[in-house]
């Protein structure tokens, strides 16, 4: 197919880019893993950009609190409970009959990211949680594909391009994981809508730049941002000595340093519970829902309900979520309210 410029002309004018850097745009592949405000914000440029061909991946599904601030969706989508991956999908290939598109309703494991995230010239990260992200980590740097990490919490979000073997990976800004209940989540802390647009708009530039072959231009460094402060700073990461996945041991690659689910017979429920975690200070985690969800708790362990679901934490970070036998479900309510 033959495709017209002239929709590109307010950006081939660009110096930075030129008739000869779209058609190279056109001809590039990106995915953005996860179809949150991150996501949905990131696709959009990325395809109104034309880049040639983007699959976007996630494993929920359209709810009413998603839609102040994810702007693929609509009121109708959470009335039809469609996955958020086949709607951005839908809503992104009307925006530009050029890019190919795909939706894959999925959550990105040990044992589908390389099916998922290989054959990517970039991946822009938007997912919801620090264990996928050090998933998508060992995956990129093990086939050698440029990342761009992104978070975004209350009025803060950060953005830091990964280059693999050009710079520290995100195991070198994050060693691991924190534990459960230590830090803030959006369900907990909340999340402002234009902060989320800003860290979006930032993770496409990166990745555009890289879709470019102007790698030499891409920000080096943790970029970090407060939209209400209207403060933007840039702090020197450096490659940490003895980081294991700059040494190609991908440990997050192998299901045995991931969390299991598992559905619990005859009981309605999945259990999720990790192979290594730090005990969880169920009072901490306590603090932290305070106005989201109703909780009781004992020295054992926590229980609160939360979207027709009741999650049980206990102090070793294992949860069992009754009310579903999904454990796609079952992981995302853990990541809304517990954390990674």
């Amino acid at each position: 197919m033959r495709v017209s410029l002239d929709r590109y002309c307010r950006q081939t004018i660009l110096p930075q880019i030129g008739r000869s850097g779209q058609e190279a745009l056109l001809g590039r592949s990106a995915v953005v893993a996860g179809c949150g405000a991150l996501g949905c914000a990131s696709a959009l440029l990325l395809v109104r950009a034309g880049v040639g061909r983007l699959r976007v991946i996630d494993r929920d599904f359209v709810e009413t609190s998603n839609l102040q601030r994810q702007p693929l969706y609509y009121e109708e989508d959470v009335v039809s409970g469609m996955p958020k991956a086949a709607v951005a999908a839908e809503r992104l290939r009307a925006g530009n009959s050029d890019v190919r598109v795909e939706g894959v309703v999925a959550d990105i494991t040990p044992a589908n990211a390389g099916e998922l995230l290989s054959g990517a010239d970039v991946i822009v990260d938007a997912v919801d949680n620090f264990e996928t992200r050090l998933i998508i980590n060992d995956l990129a740097l093990s086939r050698g594909i440029p990342w761009v990490y992104g978070a975004v919490i209350g009025t803060y979000g950060v953005m830091m391009a990964i280059l693999p073997g050009d710079g520290p990976c995100l195991r070198c800004l994050l060693p691991s994981p924190p534990p459960p209940g230590t830090v803030d989540t959006c369900a907990t802390a909340g999340i402002f809508g234009p902060v989320a647009q800003c860290v979006a708009a930032l993770q496409a530039s990166e990745a555009l730049k890289l879709l470019l072959g102007r790698r030499d231009e891409v920000v080096r460094g943790l970029l970090q941002i407060d939209v209400w402060d209207g403060e933007m700073t840039v702090s020197q990461v450096a490659r940490r000595p003895g980081c294991p996945a700059c040494a190609g041991e991908y440990e997050y690659l192998r299901s045995s340093a991931t969390a299991e689910t598992v559905t619990l017979c005859g009981q309605d429920a999945v259990q999720i519970s990790f192979p290594r975690r730090e005990p969880l200070s169920l009072a901490d985690l306590a603090r932290r829902l305070d106005g989201a969800a109703n909780v009781t708790r004992n020295p054992f362990m926590l229980r609160f309900e939360a979207e027709g679901c009741e999650l049980n934490v206990f102090a070793d970070g294992r949860a069992i979520i009754k009310g579903t036998t999904e454990p796609t479900v079952a992981r995302s309510l853990y990541s809304k309210y517990v954390g990674a």
